[in-house]
């Protein structure tokens, strides 16, 4: 019963690009291809994928600003940012349920 009420609680997995106004949206999709382009790497994880940035400050506010807007429209994901010491890179984590990984492929464009 537990697991029943807990599934009809949980958040669809679709993006609701309508939790953002236009100028949000417009500016989501800037961000994001930004963001794509700066991508060092990519590693699976558990529940999820973590993204390699550089850790300029530039690129970390980025991300951070990427991330305030995705969580409007995509409510089922977690994020953690990890900015490492001495210049190492930045690390965006974004994890959620099962059935998040192939969200993910599908709308990030991951193989």
């Amino acid at each position: 019963m537990k697991a029943e009420s807990q599934a009809a609680t949980e958040q669809p997995f679709f993006c609701n690009l309508s939790a953002m106004d236009a100028d949000q949206r417009k500016h989501h999709r800037e961000l994001t291809e930004r963001l794509r382009q700066s991508v060092k790497e990519v590693r699976e994880l558990a529940d999820g994928y973590g993204f390699r940035f550089p850790a300029e400050t530039a690129d970390i506010t980025l991300v951070a600003e990427w991330v305030a807007l995705e969580r409007l429209c995509c409510p089922f994901f977690a994020f953690q940012l990890e900015v490492g010491s001495d210049h190492k890179p930045l690390w965006l984590r974004i994890t959620g349920r099962e059935g998040v990984k192939p969200f993910m492929q599908s709308e990030f464009g991951i193989k």
